[in-house]
């Protein structure tokens, strides 16, 4: 008698997805509360990247070098032209970020980067030609209402340079869900560890490149606490949760990986709180409830793969 293993394995493998999606949304959720950390010692945002991507930059060059030797098969022309984009729109992502971080909340910044979902799973659905499964809109649409209970109480007009820091993380979001998107068409070409290497080296050279061109050295001259939240956003919310969400994203499709991804404000909300010394309301609490139900309602109807992603 034979038995078909092939089902247990597609579920142990949307298993991982899952697991690592909210793994790599736990550790991006924590460079919000570093970035707020780091400013009470006023350095500014290209030099805070800057050090963020130095100190990551080494652990992406070993594991470069071990992706090469492992790829005999070398990429081409167009493979590097999709690495060096995707690699500038994840700076972009970070770069605008960190200076929307300067003027407004990191909760509110949270509800602005996880409008990414919404725009990640309309690129996708049209760069693969297929319509968008009613469930995931709904656990989508649930998500939402969600978010935006739990900072409603943050928009405030009254607020100095608010438009300015909102307009800057939404233009964030949108990089980060094309590198979505492409990540997610790209991976199954060039390999998970491969291109991930590549596309954060990449990015970290454009970061430091721009530092270089607009600082003197002299600017690294920082606080050492400043030092200790660098190396903490370059482990924690760089390199680890980068690689388990290119892993989730192999696993489940990139819209499923970032529908999964908004549990993040949930631990945005609380560490805020504990460390920024940000209130939560009753409205924060129920809006919480909301984006965990829409979380498990997409971790449920999670697929292994997207249309053109195996």
């Amino acid at each position: 008698m034979t038995f078909n293993l092939y089902p247990s394995t597609h579920k142990r493998e949307v298993l991982f997805g899952i697991i690592f999606s909210l793994l790599a949304a736990i550790g991006f959720s924590i460079k919000s509360i570093l970035v707020k950390l780091a400013y009470v010692y006023h350095v500014d945002a290209v030099t805070l990247l800057s050090l963020r991507m130095a100190f990551a930059v080494p652990f992406f060059l070993v594991i470069a070098i071990w992706a090469w030797l492992k790829h005999t098969e070398p990429l081409g022309k167009k493979e590097w032209a999709i690495l060096v984009g995707l690699g500038l729109g994840y700076y972009l992502f970070n770069y605008l970020d960190f200076l929307g971080l300067q003027s407004i909340s990191a909760g509110l910044e949270r509800l602005i980067q996880f409008l990414y979902p919404t725009m990640t799973v309309i690129l996708a659905a049209l760069l693969h030609r297929r319509a968008i499964p009613p469930k995931v809109i709904a656990a989508m649409i649930l998500s939402y209402i969600g978010i935006a209970l739990v900072f409603v109480h943050d928009v405030s007009l009254s607020q100095g340079s608010i438009a300015f820091g909102s307009a800057m993380v939404f233009a964030s979001t949108l990089f980060y869900a094309i590198y979505l998107v492409g990540a997610g068409h790209s991976i199954e070409r060039m390999g998970t560890t491969r291109f991930t290497a590549y596309a954060m080296i990449i990015a970290c050279v454009i970061s430091l490149g721009q530092f270089t061109a607009t600082h003197p050295l002299k600017v690294l001259i920082q606080p050492i606490p400043v030092y200790h939240l660098a190396i903490l956003m370059a482990i924690f919310s760089t390199v680890l949760p980068v690689f388990l969400l290119t892993a989730g994203i192999r696993r489940i499709g990139s819209g499923e990986a970032s529908l999964i991804g908004s549990i993040g404000p949930i631990f945005t909300i609380y560490l805020a709180h504990v460390f920024l010394n940000e209130t939560v309301s009753s409205l924060q609490i129920v809006g919480s409830l909301l984006v965990l139900a829409g979380v498990v309602a997409v971790s449920l109807n999670s697929r292994t793969k997207l249309e053109g992603i195996s």
